[in-house]
């Protein structure tokens, strides 16, 4: 039940003010992914894989103005006011996805380790290449756990993101989780470290690119 790296999860205000944030960051004018219709978000999408990291992405999420608000809280805490109010300050780092073999086994035992993931649900997406089936673990309130350590769960179907993204000439290098339980720190592989260091924040990782080495942290929720 090893957790893999799938995906990091940047958050905007606007696609259009997350596309500027990655181009001057990480010198790199993102593809469109597509909508959410089910949560009301929108994305866009480039592929971060390393030899470390195979089949990783990077995705910059925000509000879709243009869909109906979903009759639930929208995931990864974008409709935390808190959140809102971080993000006039431009985007940032919320959260990741782990890929896993067994999505329903590997969601059991982190809720065992007191952990609750919420549910474990179908979605899919469409995008310039096609339909995206996966299940991805949610919760109904969109509180992000670990004070934002915790990943969602993803199991895909027959096609995974990356088969249809070239290389980017960005790529992930290292990854620590602070406040990571050492409950479950058998399901971390061993590339995914844990930074035991008081105050550490959530996620930590260094990308390789255009703009040299980039570090993105991630700041605490209260959950």
């Amino acid at each position: 039940m090893t957790l893999a790296l799938d995906h990091l999860v940047l958050a905007a205000r606007t696609l259009d003010e997350g596309a500027a944030w990655c181009d001057t960051t990480l010198g790199l004018r993102p593809e469109a992914g597509g909508q959410h219709l089910f949560m009301g978000t929108h994305n866009r999408v480039f592929n971060i894989a390393s030899t470390r990291f195979p089949r990783s992405y990077f995705e910059i999420i925000a509000i879709d103005p243009n869909l109906p608000a979903p009759p639930r809280a929208r995931w990864f805490g974008l409709d935390d006011p808190a959140l809102q109010r971080a993000l006039a300050g431009g985007p940032r780092l919320v959260s990741w996805g782990a890929c896993c073999a067994d999505i329903t086994a590997t969601h059991a035992t982190m809720r065992a380790a007191g952990v609750d993931l919420g549910g474990v649900e179908a979605a899919e997406r469409a995008t310039p290449h096609g339909l995206l089936r996966w299940k991805i673990s949610l919760r109904a309130d969109g509180r992000r756990l670990l004070r934002g350590a915790a990943p969602a769960l993803l199991e895909w179907g027959d096609v995974h993101p990356t088969d249809a993204m070239s290389a980017s000439g960005i790529e992930v290098q290292t990854m620590q989780l602070g406040g990571w339980p050492d409950a479950l720190a058998r399901l971390l592989p061993p590339q995914i470290e844990r930074d035991r260091s008081p105050g550490a924040p959530p996620i930590s990782v260094v990308l390789s690119g255009p703009r040299g080495l980039v570090t993105l942290h991630s700041h605490p929720t209260e959950a």
